[in-house]
């Protein structure tokens, strides 16, 4: 019966998009409206040193040549980091709210913010054993007290494949304008 069911609405979802899709527009790129959402995502994205996250995709990215992957390296190495803030923002605003990003902004401008940031581009692989717990330092016991930064940090937590998904986006259009140079 379960499938009897799931199939008549398999048809009938099968059926009924085209009529739907056919009277929308076409989706246009995901670009924010409001300047101070994609301000506010700028700024966080600096704050979290971006930048970094974009070499670390390039870094794990395939290339056919090792003189390949050594050209997009010089080539991110060209790039500002203030570009890579204004071209990643825009596509973020829909993952990433004007709250999170503010109050994570906040809290990785704060010492033990920058600390957090330092740790996570400059730590090496780190071992859990099993019945391990890790010691919170006293800043982090206070800022998880914190509604808007518990908050704000799963929010930005659910966020990291999104983020990673656009670096890894904005990695290939900067590849593919390398390679146009070239010509």
């Amino acid at each position: 019966m379960k499938f009897a069911v799931q199939a008549v609405l398999g048809l009938s979802l099968a059926f009924t998009a085209p009529a739907f899709a056919a009277n929308t527009a076409p989706a246009a790129p995901l670009v924010a409206s409001n300047p101070a959402h994609v301000q506010a995502v700028q700024n966080l994205l600096a704050a979290m040193q971006i930048e970094k996250v974009l070499k670390g995709v390039a870094a794990r990215s395939r290339y056919p040549t090792e003189a390949q992957k050594q050209a997009v390296f010089a080539k991110l190495d060209k790039i500002p980091p203030a570009e890579v803030y204004q071209r990643l923002a825009p596509t973020l605003t829909s993952t990433i709210s004007v709250d999170t990003a503010t109050e994570m902004t906040r809290f990785y401008n704060t010492a033990y913010g920058k600390q957090v940031i330092y740790k996570k581009y400059n730590s090496g692989a780190q071992i859990m054993m099993p019945g391990m717990t890790v010691a919170l330092a006293p800043e982090e016991k206070k800022e998880r007290k914190r509604a808007a930064y518990v908050k704000a940090s799963k929010e930005l937590a659910d966020a990291e494949p999104a983020i990673e998904h656009e670096a890894f986006k904005l990695l290939q259009v900067i590849n593919k304008e390398n390679n146009k140079e070239k010509r």
